[in-house]
């Protein structure tokens, strides 16, 4: 059975295969079996947490003959549990290991080990499944690609605590959406797992909870069908509320608050039930606070926003508990001191985490304040400077068009929150409102284009405009930018704003701004000049067309390029009007600014000049 590894990973581990490694392998092909299985016992006993003995020996080709000696009639039950004992040992190790184990097919060779009747050797079979199924790097529909799979598995559950632990374990990992979860349920997963809430094996326990989690997600099947199941005259939803209680460990807390949170947002239980507003809402509440690991801060936060985030009374009573809107400030002051964190790895899962902690916090915002203007109020208000500043930076990231965060936060009331912070006097938290203020409306619908500038005021957007701070006016063009992209968009801005817009453009063209900012409006006015009916704005204002011809002519290539996309728009030859637009510009002497840069040594330049001109004789 052919085996390969990726050469790189061969040549690292190969300078430096020793010879007892290779001894290990060549004693899996001793006559003797007895001999064999002393090998594979003293080759398990020599991987035990050591990762280089485990490369070295799948470099050198252990895995398919552990794999054939595994399948081998002839071997003796003790000695396939021995190998599947090794394999699963190897599993353990780096991500490549399970890479070079799932290029050998383990996995069917695996399964086809579970219709043995020994149960030790089941076992075994299932521990090294349960650990190559966890890997991230193994596709979950290798479960299902045999439909006699899942039935057997079921089947096995019975047998004992640890068939049990394994398979569900296997379930959960791999139960990744709609299909899988039907899947499963067809089998009869509900049934079969929902005694195991009563295993004295708290593992055991652990992982069945899970199972029902993942099963019950954004599946009204299987939660109303949970919410009638019986576990010994009780129901399920009542076992849930007993494993989210103080004295049981947090993780099964957590993950019964998930399996209640999936149940109710499924329709399966009411949102005004006991077991959601007195147990659910207030554990996973308990889980943000800052005692709690910074997983399960995270994991807290974020099913607390997902069983919130439709009904505003549950909204209401989470923003009065146990101080929650003030203990996610918290969640901002993570990592306390980067310049103290001397190890690298430490410093690379603090800020992984420190992103994530905030990640949550703003979904769990977004959901506080999705419906209630008294909630919304309250986020972010009052907080100290530092942590609004680090908040809004945040919000700028998550605002961006492709972010997934975008949208719950924009139905959380952002908008009036970062017009709120444009007013600060605070300049970096100016210039975080309005940045974040420019990604919301980055390629964003009318609809929110609008809400934007009825929110901030054209008088504050004028005062941003003439704002001390270069950071705060190039922030705020932008945003004029944004808003004024897309034709309609374009035209139904300046219908209403247009007379504003073009004072303030006229302003900063006049004043002394830097290149930048020139150039930025520049290409704001180009923007006007490409909306169907806006473009009259600037073609019958003889000031503002003047500009543009000084600006076309400046010493600066930049300022140039943005003028001539003013006058390119203005003239091109496909649209209505076009002919009365290039003779009034013809008139102002444009052409012979067009024949001069046509000759520029800028290639840039030279090529807009060119097109330009093309435009008159099309």
């Amino acid at each position: 059975m052919a085996c390969l590894l990726e050469t790189p990973i061969r040549m690292s581990v190969l300078s430096e295969v020793t010879a007892s490694s290779r001894h290990y392998v060549d004693r899996l092909f001793d006559p003797d079996p007895q001999k064999v299985l002393q090998g594979v016992i003293d080759m398990k006993n020599a991987v035990i947490g050591n990762n280089k003995q485990k490369a070295n020996l799948i470099v050198l080709g252990a895995v398919p003959r552990l794999l054939y000696l595994l399948q081998q009639e002839t071997s003796s039950t003790e000695l396939k549990t021995e190998c599947a004992v090794v394999l699963g040992s190897l599993a353990m190790g780096t991500e490549n290991n399970v890479k070079s184990l799932l290029d050998c097919h383990i996995i069917p060779a695996l399964l086809q080990g579970l219709l043995s009747p020994d149960l030790k050797f089941i076992e075994a079979c299932l521990r090294c499944l349960r650990t190559i199924f966890t890997s991230p790097v193994t596709p979950e529909e290798l479960l299902y690609t045999d439909a006699t799979v899942i039935p057997h598995l079921m089947a096995l559950l019975s047998r004992s605590r640890y068939t049990q632990e394994y398979i569900c374990q296997i379930f959960s990992h791999c139960c990744k959406g709609p299909d899988h979860q039907t899947i499963l349920f067809n089998h009869g997963a509900v049934q079969n797992i929902a005694h195991l809430l009563t295993s004295p094996s708290y593992k055991v326990r652990m992982q069945a909870l899970k199972c029902f989690s993942v099963l019950a997600f954004e599946n009204p099947q299987v939660s109303m069908t949970l919410v009638n199941v019986l576990v010994d005259g009780e129901l399920l939803p009542q076992m849930f509320v007993k494993m989210l209680q103080r004295d049981k460990p947090i993780e099964m807390q957590l993950t019964s608050a998930k399996c209640l949170t999936y149940m109710c947002r499924a329709g399966a239980i009411r949102t005004d039930d006991s077991c959601i507003v007195l147990k659910t809402l207030p554990c996973l509440v308990r889980m943000c606070s800052k005692e709690r690991l910074l997983e399960e801060r995270v994991e807290g936060a974020e099913t607390l926003a997902y069983l919130i985030e439709p009904d505003v009374e549950l909204q209401r009573i989470a923003s009065i508990t146990d101080h929650l809107i003030a203990m996610l400030a918290d969640y901002f002051k993570y990592p306390s001191s980067v310049s103290a964190i001397t190890d690298i790895k430490r410093l690379d899962h603090d800020l992984k985490h420190a992103h994530e902690l905030r990640q949550a916090a703003f979904k769990l915002y977004a959901s506080l304040g999705a419906n209630d203007e008294d909630i919304r109020k309250k986020v972010l208000q009052n907080a100290p400077d530092e942590i609004l500043v680090v908040a809004s930076s945040m919000l700028c990231n998550l605002l961006l068009e492709f972010s997934p965060s975008k949208e719950p936060i924009l139905e959380s009331g952002a908008v009036e929150l970062l017009c709120g912070l444009t007013q600060s006097e605070n300049p970096a938290l100016r210039v975080n409102g309005i940045w974040a203020l420019m990604n919301m409306a980055f390629q964003a619908e009318q609809k929110i284009k609008a809400d934007i500038l009825r929110s901030l005021s054209t008088e504050q957007l004028f005062r941003l405009l003439s704002d001390s701070d270069m950071n705060v006016l190039m922030k705020t063009l932008g945003l004029l930018r944004n808003l004024l992209s897309t034709r309609p968009h374009i035209d139904k801005i300046m219908s209403t704003h247009g007379k504003q817009i073009m004072q303030a453009v006229t302003l900063i063209l006049e004043g002394e701004h830097s290149i930048e900012v020139k150039e930025q409006t520049l290409c704001i006015l180009a923007n006007i000049a490409d909306g169907t009916t806006a473009k009259e704005l600037i073609m019958t204002n003889d000031d503002i067309l003047q500009k543009i011809k000084y600006y076309m002519g400046h010493s600066h290539v930049k300022l140039q390029l943005a003028a001539m996309f003013c006058i390119s728009n203005l003239i091109w030859n496909e649209e209505e009007g076009s002919q009365e637009r290039q003779d009034k510009l013809r008139d102002m002497g444009i052409v012979d600014i067009l024949h001069k840069l046509s000759q520029s040594a800028d290639s840039n330049l030279c090529d807009k000049a060119k097109t330009a001109l093309q435009q008159y004789l099309e």
